[in-house]
């Protein structure tokens, strides 16, 4: 059971869970902001991997990332970094990256340094089934590692099925066919989108994001999923606001 599962046999609703990236708004500012988003409550936490060319991520993300990679982030940095807080830190996170990424580093090493820092699950937007299926399914499974897929209102039935059999976290439900960002109030489409998801009964916990950004669109989209992820509303309120003041933009959320 990995450390995904363990948090929804203690809570299985309403949970929020926040994606930030390394290295942003300061080269050591990764340590800090995990431990304030720890304290101030949230479920899990998504970290972030810098990337230059990253494919599911909006204006926002990009811009953070490119001032972490102007800061000297790296993978090698990240991994000490999390490795500093593995003792001390109790919220289970995820690292969200992209595969060429994972590639560059060295798929082995890679996986072993992961496992080094105490987590256990992965997101990569860009990893495709067949590789998956083909190769990487048997890796992380020898490292322990569990991948979480996204749906798009414009995933088929027949995917969505497939990736629910090879879920063991959660599937992430992409809200809109589109990249990362702020978007306002839920729509009345989305919102019959969401309905059709879990009106399959999937046997995996669901988690949304993309366009959730406030206390709103987090109640919204809980009706319908396990919890959700927020990312570029937090990033402009870290940019704004800094590490310390963390806690103003979660307490009125899960409040």
């Amino acid at each position: 059971m990995n450390s995904i599962q363990e948090l929804f046999q203690k809570k299985d609703k309403n949970l929020l869970s926040i994606y930030f990236t390394c290295g942003y708004p300061n080269l050591e500012d990764t340590t800090k902001v995990i431990s304030e988003l720890e304290k101030s409550g949230v479920d899990f936490i998504e970290v972030g991997l810098p990337y230059s060319d990253p494919l599911a991520d909006g204006p926002t993300i990009q811009d953070s990332s490119q001032k972490a990679l102007e800061n000297g982030i790296n993978l090698d940095v990240i991994f000490e970094q999390l490795l500093a807080l593995k003792s001390t830190n109790k919220t289970p996170l995820i690292l969200m990256g992209y595969l060429n990424q994972m590639l560059k580093f060295g798929e082995e090493k890679f996986c072993q340094k992961v496992v080094d820092c105490g987590i256990d699950t992965l997101i990569l937007p860009d990893l495709p089934m067949i590789e998956y299926e083909n190769h990487y399914k048997q890796l992380f499974e020898k490292y322990g590692l569990t991948n979480v897929f996204l749906i798009t209102p414009h995933t088929s039935e027949e995917r969505i099925r497939k990736i629910d059999s090879y879920s063991k976290a959660f599937i992430y439900v992409v809200a809109s066919a589109s990249i990362t960002g702020a978007k306002g109030e839920i729509s009345n489409q989305q919102i019959a989108y969401f309905e059709r998801i879990k009106a399959m009964n999937l046997q995996s916990k669901l988690i949304v994001g993309f366009g959730i950004s406030d206390k709103s669109t987090f109640n919204t989209a809980c009706k319908y999923a396990n919890g959700t992820i927020i990312g570029s509303a937090f990033i402009k309120y870290l940019g704004k606001n800094g590490v310390d003041k963390i806690d103003g933009f979660i307490k009125p959320i899960i409040s």
